[in-house]
């Protein structure tokens, strides 16, 4: 019979955690009109709208259009426009935004999340040859994203 409780609760809280990761809404921003380099604005123009994809698509599985969580993120222009400008290297790159998660009213957490090369690196596709990896390519960009994605779902479930 204690069996039977413990299963019970631990069905009943689940549940409870299952109702917690429900998602209502993904807000992304980035200010293009702050980004001073023409070049960065071009390529970053439909960063906002890739990442709120690639995170809805991380979590389609828990939408629910009427409650759950809202995921709000403002990336910083700062860093992506210096970034991609920068003589250096992809692996010196990052994308960095400030991430708030909100339920209702309540805040359920707030945070900077960086995202670097070495984060991305399981997200390259197997023939790109790293050493040659540029931070505007879309073999980094693609990955850059998916990173950034999968690093806001992960901490969603802590």
């Amino acid at each position: 019979m204690n069996r039977f409780v413990i299963t019970a609760a631990a069905m009943l809280l689940s549940t409870a955690a299952l109702a917690a990761d429900k998602v209502k809404e993904i807000d992304v921003s980035l200010d293009l009109d702050a980004v001073t380099n023409q070049e960065a604005a071009l390529r970053f123009a439909n960063t906002a709208d890739d990442l709120k994809n690639a995170i809805a698509a991380r979590v389609l599985d828990r939408a629910d259009p009427d409650e759950g969580l809202t995921i709000d993120i403002n990336l910083s222009e700062v860093e992506l426009s210096s970034s991609f400008t920068e003589a250096v290297g992809a692996a010196d790159t990052r994308l960095v935004g400030d991430v708030k998660v909100t339920e209702g009213p309540s805040l359920k957490g707030e945070y900077q999340l960086t995202v670097d090369v070495n984060q991305a690196r399981t997200f390259f596709p197997a023939t790109v040859d790293l050493t040659k990896l540029t931070a505007n390519s879309d073999e980094y960009y693609n990955a850059m994203i998916a990173a950034f994605a999968d690093a806001v779902v992960v901490r969603l479930d802590k």
